[in-house]
């Protein structure tokens, strides 16, 4: 019964230390596996440790219990798998410190990568900046040549607007002028036509009177030749 009794630790113990085995080989692997940054390793590195820890005790507990085993050969045969245990919780902790130092070496040259890119782009960007200095000159001088031309158009805009509100006056003071005109055309016309009637009348009377002057001279003549008509 003692025996028995004495062989569940032991089993709880085996358990225990073949967990903390497979999860610190887990985080080994996470580690191995990081891409960064270096607080995430520092993460995982804290959680690694107590791992290690736990299974150092559950070792330390084993060894304890293999020492006070009664029989010789069950002693031996704990102390064995308590060796085994510690070797390869050496191995563990060689394939941690290479993880380290290969997922370290990573995020180096991860960072020295984003440094070049940045780098990169610090000089793509400052030619872009010097691009755009160009583009903005090119337009403001475009800008300037747009506002010159405006400016020489206001300035023809403005002269021919001069030229036309002279042309207007002039245009205005020959209607006037041909309205004066119109006026004294009218005027001639009326004295013309009052003239041509006052001639056609004068004709007129011109005809009577040489009518009646001949009409005159006949009666005369009919009396001193042929008086006794």
């Amino acid at each position: 019964m003692a025996a028995a009794a004495a062989a569940v630790p032991v089993r709880v113990c085996h358990q225990e230390i073949v967990k903390f085995d497979l999860e610190i080989k887990a985080a080994v692997q996470d580690i191995r596996d990081c891409p960064g940054p270096l607080s995430a390793l520092t993460e995982l590195n804290a959680a690694v440790k107590e791992k290690f820890r736990h299974l150092r005790g559950c070792i330390q507990e084993l060894e304890q219990m293999a020492k006070e085993q009664d029989k010789e050969s069950e002693k031996q045969a704990l102390l064995r798998e308590v060796e085994n245990h510690k070797k390869q919780m050496l191995s563990n902790q060689a394939a941690w410190r290479k993880a380290n130092l290969a997922c370290k070496i990573a995020i180096d040259n991860s960072e020295k990568d984003q440094l070049l890119q940045g780098r990169d782009s610090l000089r793509q960007r400052k030619t872009t900046k010097e691009s755009l200095a160009e583009s903005a000159s090119n337009i403001t001088e475009s800008l300037m040549s747009i506002s010159r031309m405006m400016s020489q158009q206001v300035q023809q805009s403005e002269e021919t607007v001069q030229t036309l509100a002279n042309s207007s006056r002039t245009i205005l003071e020959a209607n006037e002028e041909f309205k004066s005109m119109s006026g004294t055309i009218q005027l001639g016309r009326k004295l013309i036509t009052k003239y041509n009637r006052r001639e056609l009348t004068d004709k007129l009377l011109i005809f009577l009177a040489l009518a009646l002057f001949l009409a005159t001279v006949l009666y005369i003549l009919k009396k001193r030749l042929f008086p006794f008509l």
